[in-house]
């Protein structure tokens, strides 16, 4: 019986070199000169700097186009709110969201579901999905059914087996 996995990663390298990229063009920048402006990544969160609001939203802008340029969905970004500090600063807060949370995997099964094809099933297995089926073409189907819809997160496929 044919199957594969829907799952969300994150290519944490990718992300760390889209930030270095970020942080060496805050520093050659001449409208970031003096503004104390970088990006730290702890973890799953990327912390952002600047000493003022504007300051903070170019460098969010310069680090989603590296994002984007090294193939990392800017769907996996959960964006806290600005955090203003002394003397007008401000902070940001990014999580890197990974894996299918229980909520979204129900919508997704649902979704499957309600495409009505025959002998295709699936289930939640910790952070991702299992679906199988009978006939190899209406997994196809599914897989580009799930790409056409925006559940608000990136989804991958992969371990396609027959």
């Amino acid at each position: 019986m044919p199957t594969f996995d829907v799952v969300s990663e994150v290519n944490m390298q990718e992300v760390k070199n889209a930030l270095d990229q970020a942080n060496r063009e805050a520093n050659t920048r001449f409208d970031f000169k003096d503004t104390g402006s970088s990006i730290e990544l702890s973890g799953q969160e990327l912390n952002l700097s600047s000493s003022s609001q504007d300051r903070l939203k170019a460098l969010e802008q310069v680090l989603e186009e590296k994002l984007v340029k090294r193939e990392v969905s800017l769907k996996c970004l959960d964006r806290q709110p600005v955090v203003e500090g002394s003397r007008g600063s401000a902070r940001r807060v990014i999580k890197i969201v990974a894996g299918i949370s229980q909520d979204r995997a129900k919508q997704i099964n649902k979704y499957i579901k309600d495409l009505g094809l025959k002998g295709v099933s699936s289930s939640t297995q910790g952070d991702s999905l299992r679906v199988s089926g009978k006939k190899r073409d209406d997994l196809q189907q599914v897989i580009a059914k799930l790409k056409e819809e925006d559940f608000g997160i990136p989804l991958q496929f992969n371990n396609f087996r027959d």
